[in-house]
C-alpha cells in the first residue's frame, strides 16, 4: 500500500508539469517532499534502495505514458473543435483550477493518511525515536493498580456456643487497655451466633520507578485498616467518612542478570512483597496457610538463583534452584533488647518438562524471636498502660486461635481474684514449612494444578506454654501442625475475556501451628484452630475484568463448637 501510494503521487505530480509557474512551483515542492520521504524510509529500513529506485523508474515511465496520452488527446480535441493548427501555432491543454485543486488535495490527503500512517505504525512496532519522544523522567515510571468490589455474607452454625471467654477478641481487649474495659464496651468476645453481611472494597495503586540499570523503587498505596496487616479491605457503611489510604509497600529492589538474560540475584529492602514461594500465582491461589496474600514484609530479603540448564521452549526460569533469606523486624521494644524479629530462609526448585508440565517445591524455616509474652516485671503484676516497657511483649495484632498468656492482671495476687488484662502469645514459633505445586498442561491452555502445604511449629514447649497461659495449669495438648491440599482446573490467568478456572481446597490449621496474626484472614474469619473446605471459581467477563466466588466452610478443631461459613462474590478489575 505504501509503495503504491508513493508511486501514484509521483506519477500525478509529474503529469501536472504544464501548468502556470506558481502552480508548478508548489507541485514541485510536494514532489520533492514525497521523494525525501521515500529516501527516509530507505534509511529507516522500511524500503530497500532497490525498491525505492524501482519506484522512481516506474513513476517516470508511467508519467511519460500519461503525458503522451494527454498530449495526443488534447491535440485530437483541439483539431475536432477548431481545425488543424497553423505550423507556428502552439496550443496548451487547459486544466481547470478546480480540477488542479482537487488533484492536489487528494494527493496530500492520501500521502498524509496512508504514507504517514504506515510510518507511524512501523515506528510503534520497532520503537523508533521513543528515547526522545517523552521527557526523560516520564519514561522511568510504571503505573499499575487494581480494584475489587465484594459482597460477603457470614453464616454461623446454630450449634455454636454463645459468646464468652472461650472466644476472646484479643485485638479489641489489648487496644482498649484490658479485659475489664473491653467487657464494659461489649467488645471482649467474638460473635459466634449472629449472621451478618457486608459490602467491601479494595483499591491498590502501585508506582515503580527505574533508578538505574537493575535498580527500581516501588510504592503501593492501598485501602484498609491501618492496624490490620493481613487485609486491605474497606468495609462500606462509614456514614460518608472518607476511606483510609495508606502506604502498603515501599521498597528498593535490585535484580542482576547474566549474559544470557537469567535473573540470578534479587535484593529487596523496605516494606516489601512476600519473598517466599507459597505454592500459587495471582489467579491459581496457592496456600494462605502460613502467609495471608495481603501481607507485606518489613525488612530485607535476598534471593539467589542457579540455572540448571534451559530446555528448548521451557522459558528462562523453567529449571533452577534458588535460596531466599530474609530478616524482618516485627516490633520494637522500648528500653530493652527484646525487639521482636522474624528470620526466614527457603530453599526451592523449579523443574519444567518438555510437555509444558512443571513442578515447584520449596522447604522453609521461619524463626520468630522474642514473640512469646513476658509478664509485667513490676510487683504486684498489675497493668500500667503508661509503662511501655512492661507491656512491650503485647502483640501489635492478633486474629485469634493461638494459646494465650497473661501479661498483667487486675486485682490481688490471689489466683481466685486476679483478672487477666493484657494478653499475648503463650508459645514460641519456629516453623518448618514445605510447599509443593505440580502443574499439568492439558489442552487449549487449560491446566490442572495440584498444590500442597505443610507446616510444623517445633518451637512449642508444652511446659512453658502451660506456665504462661491464661489461668493455665498442668500440661496442654500439642496442637502444632497445619496442612492444606488444593486443586485448580482452568486457565492459569483469568484476565482475558472468556477465561475461567475452578478450585477446591481442604485446610487444617491447629491452634499453635502458625502465627495467627499472619495467616489467612478469611477462613474461619481469620486465625488458627480451624479446619474445613474452600470452593471457588473465576470467570473473565472482559479483558482485565473477572468475577470470583468463594465458599469457605470452617469449624473449630478444639474447644467449644464454633462453625462459620463465609461466601464471597467479587468483581475484580486491574490496569
Amino acid at each position: 500500500m505504501l509503495q503504491k501510494k508513493a508511486v501514484t503521487a509521483l506519477v500525478l505530480l509529474s503529469v501536472l508539469g504544464p501548468v502556470q509557474a506558481g502552480e508548478k512551483e508548489e507541485l514541485l515542492k510536494l514532489r520533492s517532499t514525497t521523494e525525501s520521504l521515500i529516501k527516509q524510509l530507505v534509511k529507516q529500513g522500511i524500503l530497500t534502495e532497490e525498491t525505492a529506485e524501482t519506484m522512481f523508474k516506474e513513476a517516470e515511465a508511467e508519467a511519460g505514458k500519461i503525458a503522451s496520452q494527454a498530449r495526443t488527446a488534447a491535440a485530437l480535441s483541439n483539431a475536432a473543435s477548431v481545425g488543424e493548427p497553423d505550423d507556428e501555432e502552439v496550443r496548451v491543454s487547459y486544466i481547470p483550477d478546480f480540477i488542479k485543486d482537487q488533484i492536489r488535495d487528494e494527493i496530500r490527503a492520501e500521502l498524509r493518511e496512508d504514507v504517514t500512517g504506515d510510518v507511524i505504525s512501523k515506528a510503534k512496532e520497532e520503537g523508533w525515536g521513543l528515547a526522545d519522544a517523552l521527557p526523560e523522567w516520564t519514561r522511568k515510571f510504571k503505573l499499575s493498580g487494581d480494584m475489587r468490589l465484594r459482597y460477603e455474607p457470614v453464616f454461623y452454625a446454630d450449634s455454636n456456643t454463645a459468646p464468652g471467654p472461650s472466644f476472646p477478641n484479643v485485638q479489641a481487649i489489648n487496644q482498649l487497655g484490658g479485659l475489664t474495659n473491653a467487657i464494659a464496651r461489649q467488645e471482649a468476645f467474638e460473635n459466634t451466633q449472629t449472621n451478618n453481611q457486608r459490602f467491601r472494597q479494595r483499591f491498590r495503586l502501585g508506582i515503580e520507578a527505574n533508578i538505574a540499570e537493575g535498580l527500581k523503587a516501588a510504592v503501593r498505596l492501598s485501602t484498609g485498616n491501618f492496624r490490620d496487616p493481613v487485609s486491605t479491605n474497606q468495609t462500606l457503611g462509614q456514614t460518608g467518612d472518607r476511606y483510609e489510604f495508606s502506604v502498603d509497600r515501599a521498597y528498593l529492589q535490585y535484580d542482576d542478570v547474566d549474559s544470557f538474560g537469567f535473573n540470578w540475584l534479587s535484593l529487596m529492602g523496605g516494606r516489601i512483597k512476600n519473598p517466599f514461594f507459597v505454592g500459587g500465582g495471582e489467579f491459581t491461589g496457592g496456600s494462605e496457610m502460613v502467609w495471608d496474600p495481603d501481607l507485606s514484609f518489613e525488612g530485607f530479603a535476598a534471593t539467589y538463583r542457579y540455572n540448571l540448564g534451559l530446555a528448548n521452549g521451557l522459558g528462562d526460569d523453567a529449571r533452577m534452584i534458588y535460596a531466599t533469606a530474609g530478616a524482618f523486624p516485627l516490633q520494637e521494644a522500648p528500653f530493652s533488647h527484646n525487639d521482636k524479629w522474624l528470620f526466614g530462609g527457603q530453599l526451592g526448585m523449579n523443574w519444567g518438562f518438555k510437555n509444558h508440565d512443571s513442578l515447584k517445591f520449596a522447604v522453609a524455616y521461619y524463626d520468630y524471636k522474642n514473640i512469646a509474652a513476658r509478664p509485667n516485671s513490676t510487683e504486684p503484676n498489675t497493668c500500667d498502660l503508661n509503662n511501655r516497657e512492661n507491656t512491650a511483649s503485647m502483640p501489635e495484632f492478633m486474629q485469634g486461635g493461638n494459646s494465650l498468656a497473661t501479661i498483667c492482671y487486675e486485682g490481688t495476687q490471689s489466683a481466685s481474684t486476679q483478672i487477666p488484662q493484657m494478653l499475648g502469645l503463650a508459645s514460641d514459633f519456629n516453623i518448618i514449612n514445605a510447599t509443593l505445586r505440580y502443574d499439568m498442561s492439558l489442552f487449549d491452555d487449560v491446566h490442572l494444578t495440584f498444590s500442597g502445604d505443610y507446616a510444623k511449629n517445633i518451637g512449642f514447649d508444652s511446659a512453658k506454654v502451660a506456665a504462661r497461659r491464661v489461668l493455665g495449669a498442668g500440661e496442654v495438648d500439642e496442637q502444632t501442625t497445619a496442612w492444606q491440599v488444593r486443586a485448580d482446573l482452568g486457565w492459569l490467568r483469568v484476565d482475558k475475556k472468556g477465561n475461567w478456572s475452578t478450585f477446591v481446597a481442604y485446610k487444617r490449621v491447629e491452634r499453635d501451628a502458625v502465627l495467627d496474626a499472619f495467616t489467612d484472614s478469611d477462613f474461619h474469619l481469620g486465625g488458627t484452630n480451624a479446619k474445613g473446605w474452600i470452593l471457588g471459581a473465576n470467570y473473565a467477563l472482559l479483558n482485565n475484568v473477572w468475577l470470583t466466588s468463594r465458599w469457605l466452610s470452617a469449624d473449630a478443631i478444639t474447644g467449644p463448637p464454633f462453625a462459620v461459613d463465609v461466601f464471597q462474590f467479587d468483581i475484580n478489575t486491574k490496569f
